[in-house]
């Protein structure tokens, strides 16, 4: 494979950076607010996960790409739902906890699911549209 055909994961890479970088900014500013400390993942982890799976997903759907583009999509669809049962195993500490502010890191966890799967998701169209 030629380099050109990792390109994206290195978009996934500096998408995953750039959110990270404004997610990040956020709990700076919020660093006083209680509801947004003592998370039982922190924004890092939960962050380099979600980037570990996306860069999996996005490694093999371009490997099955060059063995037949048909089955593409059913990978896609495949690995994501794998992913997700993956995400809701790691959730149950927090969905078991009995902290008062823990539905703010229900949310905060949720907001990382639904960035990734949007960058996967925009970045899987674009390996599918990419007839060469």
């Amino acid at each position: 494979m030629k380099l050109k055909n990792f390109q994206p994961l290195l978009e996934v890479f500096i998408a995953a950076i750039l959110c990270f970088g404004i997610h990040d900014l956020f709990f700076f500013y919020n660093q006083n607010n209680p509801n947004y400390q003592h998370f039982n993942f922190g924004l890092t982890t939960v962050y380099g996960f979600f980037l570990a799976c996306s860069l999996v997903i996005i490694l093999i759907l371009l490997l099955v790409k060059q063995k037949n583009i048909d089955n593409v999509g059913f990978t896609f669809l495949f690995a994501t739902c794998l992913k997700i049962g993956i995400s809701f195993a790691l959730l149950m500490p927090i969905l078991n906890s009995k902290i008062s502010n823990i539905e703010y890191e229900k949310i905060n966890f949720f907001i990382v699911f639904a960035i990734f799967l949007s960058i996967e998701t925009v970045v899987a169209v674009r390996i599918l549209n990419n007839n060469q």
